[in-house]
């Protein structure tokens, strides 16, 4: 069983930050670390704790700036781990009688142009929500009628909500803050993509596919006589690369219109502060698992 905990919103502007944390805990699971605990600022992973190692440790050089004014920041930083680790071996204990899997979602986001800081706490089991943090009216939100007790309990518990106050409002956005100033050089720097056709087989969809960009806040879509088309396209999700860099695709259905009308489409993506990059639904720059185009494969080369 996985005990699994998720801190942090995705980026959700141009100028948007968060922070995050990924906290697993587990059980019966071989060559599995018992508790692991991955932070990203940005998308980006700085700090990585495991139960065998017993230490976090910076994952980027620019995360090593925080002790110049924080000498003791990884010791404390370990000590937290230390701490969670335990808290989550007792949860563990207790929900796997009830649940398969329980996950936490906490972490806030800021703004740097406006200021705007948002702070979020959710708590789900098996996938579902079942606790959810509301700062603006200082309680908590149960949709599942198994929460209901719990709510109320920690309705009553006012010391800890002025301590979840205090963390999302000062000290997440602070160190969110510190974190994004010292790693500004790498954070905020913009690396275009290659984007490229691909298709398996004559019968399969167009994908348009872009790998390499940053930061993750790209668009893609199709586009036919030169507007936005959405008929027969699938939006896949953005995806991490092992360099830090994202990855995505777009695909059309071509089986949908006759090959005549292939000039029309064009695949487009777009990164704030670049050019956009366009493709036209051409056979010939298809790419193909047998690493033909579309047109040699079907001129019989």
């Amino acid at each position: 069983m996985l005990l699994m905990g998720i801190v942090g919103p995705h980026c959700t502007s141009a100028r948007t930050h968060s922070i995050k944390y990924f906290h697993t805990a587990s059980s019966g699971v071989p060559n599995f670390p018992e508790f692991v605990s991955v932070g990203l600022v940005d998308e980006v992973e700085m700090m990585h704790y495991d139960s065998n190692t017993k230490r976090a440790e910076p994952k980027q050089d620019w995360m090593k700036k925080i002790t110049a004014e924080d000498p003791q920041y990884w010791e404390e930083e370990t000590q937290i781990s230390l701490g969670n680790q335990q808290l989550y071996k007792v949860d563990i204990e207790t929900l796997k009688l009830r649940f398969n899997q329980t996950g936490e979602d906490v972490g806030c986001d800021w703004d740097d142009e406006t200021g705007e800081v948002k702070g979020f706490e959710h708590h789900g089991f098996d996938g579902e929500d079942f606790l959810i943090l509301d700062l603006e009216t200082e309680s908590w939100i149960a949709p599942k009628r198994e929460a209901v007790l719990t709510k109320r309990r920690w309705d009553e518990d006012k010391a800890f909500m002025a301590q979840q106050k205090n963390y999302f409002t000062q000290i997440c956005p602070d160190y969110l803050k510190k974190h994004v100033n010292n790693g500004r050089s790498s954070l905020m720097r913009t690396e275009i993509p290659s984007v490229s056709l691909l298709q398996k087989s004559p019968s399969s969809p167009v994908s348009c596919h872009a790998t390499g960009f940053y930061p993750d806040r790209a668009i893609m879509f199709w586009s036919k006589d030169e507007e936005e088309h959405h008929d027969n396209v699938d939006h896949g999700e953005i995806l991490p690369n092992h360099d830090g860099s994202f990855q995505m695709s777009v695909d059309l259905d071509v089986s949908s219109f006759p090959a005549e009308h292939w000039d029309k489409y064009r695949c487009v993506f777009q990164l704030s502060g670049v050019k956009d990059q366009v493709i036209r639904l051409d056979s010939a720059v298809i790419r193909t698992n047998r690493g033909k185009t579309a047109s040699q494969r079907l001129n019989g080369y």
